[in-house]
């Protein structure tokens, strides 16, 4: 029986482009590792889910015993990974993550509020706040041998009544795992000026040994108060495509709104997410052990290779997600990295700049992907370098 591991080494090139995929055709000339989305197909339960799906030709609305289903594997999934354990009936289904944020700001935010982030981050939260007339407030991570942290006083200054801190946990684009300690500090600064969070915990699932995610929401009784959570299956088990997120409502007033207002705004979640999503959070574990298992050595693999090979490159050992952020800006690679390597090694990676100041002369380098084609990246980025 083929395993895990030899399935996605025999994955080629040629086969992704064949998929069809974002990541893949947008530059079918290029290796694609640039969108957040993993090359490893698809967990058999979440296949025969779907499957299932078009047997019984359930392309209406959804019923409501599939939205019971997914919110009760929601908080089955979250109490049997993070030890939370959230009231299904405090979870509501939406189409992704980015829309949740939208009626967030939209709803749950003073107009006049600004909206603070810890960069580098996730490239569309500098993007969605202004499109709903927000202001942005970038507090950029603080950085020494030992990793990235917080700089509170910093973010103390930032936030204002009202104002809504968005908070990726795990980290995006820094493969960053917050601790309890650190959360728990967050929360207190949140809690003393007045602020909200919005909590993306997207990448939850994908974190490395030593590693623990922690739920934002369940360092405080405040932390629980001041927070919504967006959660998602879509990341680990690569199922953006099927429209499917919850949000967790760990505020009875905030729930209410949601009932009242937020819900007639949010876009609905689709069937196929519904039902892959409950799959992967029920019976998806196995192959996201191993999918992680596989991650576990692409991480290390560029790690040890990519500092190695290009003279001045600096990563950080990821702790969660598969998203590693390179700094490239003490090595030869002239002008912005990203364009240079897209230019000079055929390889589309995602630009720093586009995760704030912070990111400049970074690229973020997405490694789920087959080790053998990450050793083709490798090889051809230092080649590159070689010749700046």
């Amino acid at each position: 029986m083929t395993t895990f591991a030899e399935a996605v080494d025999a994955t080629s090139i040629d086969t992704l482009l064949a998929r069809g995929s974002a990541k893949w055709t947008t530059y079918p000339d290029r290796i694609g590792a640039w969108i957040a989305e993993m090359d490893f197909g698809v967990a058999p339960p979440v296949q025969d889910a779907l499957d299932r799906l078009r047997a019984d030709v359930l392309y209406g609305y959804p019923n409501r015993a599939m939205l019971r289903g997914l919110r009760e594997a929601t908080a089955g999934f979250c109490a049997l990974r993070y030890g939370w354990s959230p009231d299904p009936d405090t979870i509501v289904a939406i189409s992704d993550v980015l829309h949740g944020l939208g009626v967030v700001l939209d709803v749950y935010v003073p107009p006049d509020a600004p909206v603070v982030l810890l960069t580098p981050c996730y490239m569309p939260f500098l993007t969605v706040p202004p499109a709903f007339g927000r202001r942005v407030v970038q507090v950029p991570m603080l950085r020494d041998e030992h990793g990235w942290t917080v700089d509170q006083d910093a973010l103390a200054a930032a936030l204002t009544p009202g104002a809504l801190f968005v908070l990726a946990n795990p980290f995006n684009p820094l493969g960053k795992v917050f601790t309890r300690t650190e959360l728990a500090a967050i929360s207190e600064i949140v809690e003393a000026r007045g602020a909200r969070v919005f909590s993306d915990e997207i990448h939850a699932p994908i974190t490395f040994p030593g590693h623990q995610h922690v739920p934002y929401a369940t360092v405080s009784p405040a932390a629980a108060a001041h927070s919504i959570t967006a959660l998602s299956a879509s990341k680990a088990w690569n199922l953006a495509g099927l429209k499917c997120a919850q949000l967790v409502l760990t505020n009875p007033d905030d729930l209410a709104l949601w009932r009242r207002v937020a819900g007639r705004r949010a876009a609905e979640a689709a069937n196929p997410g519904i039902v892959a999503g409950t799959a992967a959070y029920t019976e998806g574990l196995d192959w996201l052990a191993e999918a992680l298992a596989y991650l576990d050595g692409n991480r290390r693999l560029v790690a040890a290779e990519l500092p190695a090979r290009i003279p001045g490159a600096r990563t950080t050992l990821l702790e969660g997600t598969y998203l590693q952020f390179v700094d490239f800006r003490e090595t030869a690679v002239p002008g912005n990295p990203r364009q240079f390597f897209f230019d000079h090694a055929r390889v589309a990676l995602t630009d720093g700049d586009l995760c704030g100041e912070a990111g400049r002369g970074f690229v973020r380098l997405n490694i789920a992907t087959p080790t053998p084609i990450l050793r083709e990246i490798l090889d051809r980025l230092a080649a590159a370098a070689a010749e700046a």
